[in-house]
Formats: C-alpha cells, sequence, structure tokens
C-alpha cells in the first residue's frame, strides 16, 4: 500500500443491540486491526436488555485517541432500534473516507481492513466485501454454523461460499467508498432485515461495483437456538419479500427455491390427505437432498447425531424462509 500519509481515513461503524457479550470480542478484533493508516471507531448503541450500553460506553473510556494500543472508540445513541438506523447514526458521525461496517458478532481477521482499502483503490468499487465463515459455540450453534457452510443450507450466494473474486449482488459486512455510500442515501431505515442486499442493489443501479474479494474470511457466530434460528429465517424471507415487491429485478432465482418449497409441501399434504400417494414425492425428495447434503459435512459434524440435526437444521432455515416470504410483513414500517 501507499506510504502512511497518502492512505486514507477509515472508519469502523458497529450497529450494537443486546450484544453485551459478544461487543468485547468484536472491538478486540477490530482493534488488533494492521492498517497502518488513521482509523475510528464508532458504536451506535441502541436500547437493550442487558449491559451493551456500558459495555460500548467503558471501552470508550479505556481506548482513547492517545491510546497507540487500540484505535478511537465513540459511542452514538440510536433511538430507534433498528440495524439499518444504528449504521445510518454512525455513518452520520463518521469522518472516514471509507466506512468499514461490522457486526458484533462478527470477527474480523487482523488483516481486514488493510486488505479490504488495497482492494477498494485497486478496483476502484463502491464496496468490497468478503465471505462469511459461520463459527459456533455450543452444540446447537456448532451444528447451526455447519449447516450454513453447506451451500444446500446457506444457499448458494457468492459471500458464503465465493472462490472467485469479482462483481457480485451483494456481500457480507462491506467496506464502502464514503462517497458512494452518501450518493444513494445510506442504508434504508424502512427494513429491519435484508438492508445490505437493499443497500448494494441501488448502488449497482447507479452503476457502481460491488466486489467479492474471498480473500477477506469473517468469522460470524450463528444462533444458538432452534426458536431463534427460525424467527431469523422467518424474518429473512418476509422482509426479501418488501424488497423484491419495490425492486422487482433485483430478484435472483435462488430466491424463489425456499417459497418454491413450502407451496409444494403444502400441496403435497393436500394429496397426501386425499390417498394420493403421488404427495410424497417432494418430501422424499427433500428428506433424501437433505440427508445426503448432511452426509457431507462429516468432516465438520462426525457424529450421524449431529449430521440429522443439520439436516434439521437445513428445515428451519428453508421453512422459515419460505414461510416468511409468502406469509411475512408485505409493507415496509
Amino acid at each position: 500500500m501507499s506510504s502512511n500519509e497518502d492512505l486514507p481515513s477509515v472508519s469502523v461503524v458497529i450497529p450494537a443491540r443486546n450484544c453485551a457479550a459478544e461487543l468485547p470480542g468484536c472491538l478486540d478484533a477490530v482493534s488488533a486491526q494492521t492498517y497502518p493508516g488513521p482509523m475510528e471507531v464508532i458504536v451506535a448503541t441502541a436500547p437493550s436488555t442487558d449491559d451493551t450500553e456500558a459495555v460500548a460506553q467503558r471501552r470508550a473510556r479505556t481506548a482513547g485517541p492517545n491510546d497507540q494500543s487500540a484505535q478511537s472508540i465513540r459511542v452514538v445513541s440510536n433511538p430507534a432500534g433498528t440495524t439499518s438506523s444504528g449504521l445510518n447514526w454512525a455513518i452520520s458521525a463518521a469522518a472516514g473516507e471509507i466506512i468499514v461496517r461490522v457486526d458484533a458478532q462478527a470477527r474480523l481477521p487482523a488483516e481486514y481492513v488493510e486488505r479490504a482499502v488495497a482492494t477498494l483503490q485497486r478496483t476502484g468499487a463502491a464496496n468490497v466485501g468478503g465471505v462469511q465463515n459461520p463459527v459456533g459455540q455450543g452444540e446447537v450453534s456448532r451444528v447451526i454454523a455447519a449447516a450454513l457452510s453447506s451451500p444446500f443450507g446457506g444457499g448458494p450466494a457468492a459471500f458464503r461460499h465465493g472462490s472467485d473474486e469479482g462483481p457480485v449482488d451483494t456481500v457480507y459486512l462491506g467496506v464502502f467508498d464514503a462517497g458512494a455510500l452518501a450518493s444513494v442515501g445510506g442504508f434504508d431505515e424502512t427494513l429491519l432485515r435484508n438492508q445490505d442486499y437493499e443497500l448494494n442493489w441501488r448502488l449497482r443501479e447507479q452503476g457502481h461495483v460491488v466486489w467479492l474479494d474471498p480473500s477477506l474470511v469473517v468469522e460470524y457466530q450463528p444462533r444458538s437456538s432452534w426458536a431463534g434460528l427460525a424467527r431469523q429465517y422467518f424474518e429473512y424471507g418476509a422482509w426479501k419479500r418488501v424488497v423484491i415487491a419495490r425492486s422487482p429485478r433485483s430478484i435472483q432465482p435462488r430466491q424463489l427455491a425456499a417459497p418454491a418449497l413450502v407451496i409444494g409441501l403444502g400441496l403435497s399434504a393436500l394429496e397426501l390427505a386425499r390417498g394420493r400417494l403421488r404427495g410424497g414425492m417432494v418430501p422424499a425428495a427433500y428428506v433424501g437432498a437433505s440427508t445426503l447434503a448432511a452426509a457431507r459435512l462429516r468432516q465438520r459434524l462426525p457424529s450421524v447425531g449431529d449430521r440429522l440435526r443439520a439436516a434439521a437444521a437445513f428445515a428451519v432455515m428453508h421453512l422459515s424462509w419460505g414461510t416468511g416470504f409468502l406469509i411475512g410483513r408485505r409493507r415496509a414500517r
């Protein structure tokens, strides 16, 4: 990269809500970045039921601008409480030429910012992102992480399994050119989910490039309960429907697979209720595909029981996403 004097300034923005346990690890990873240029961290705290605010304020006090072991940390308030509003509040307070979006559940590798800024400058892209690497903590979370790592479970999106560098429709997290981000108005605060995909769609509609750099691998902590996973994916599906209703041309064929599965299983149930054995074809095919996909996870899940639970995780994700898409929220807030 260029000399330190020529490096662009960077602002890391982190929306934080009910993440008192995860936030310290996230901030530790950000503080360990090797980027040699000017860098600040802005945490937007939402009303929480845990000590998120206190954790953020404590870290801000102990990581002042004269502390050479960590970047300067500032805390801003996010009264609306949503991820999109938190990101926008943090971005509005940011002074950086480059905006690095980070979630409290993410763990950046030490060279993440340095490498992403270099890719941004090399490609001229408006947004550079990498690959999400699910890493579970605890029995359920570990199984869910393995299921997400499977193309059958997490889907074929490039940010989950991409190995080829180049333009894509969306990426995990994102390192943005601040001017390009401002030109599209930031994140849409009417969206509770799917705000990243929708933002990247608007960037691409304006002629900007969204770029996948597969060398940027970020650890992500998935949900640790089946109910939490089901709620998460139901919301994903519901808000995807809102985004597609607004921007029909943004739809990708992969996004119709889960709704089609839910419809197919519903029709199969009707056929079976009428005594028609052909109604078992779709459920049998899905169970077979899930079992085969779970069997391919034996390196991460040596136990047969864990692989069966991974097959169950596939079903929770697919059916929750598809049901949310079909009957979930129809309008933005």
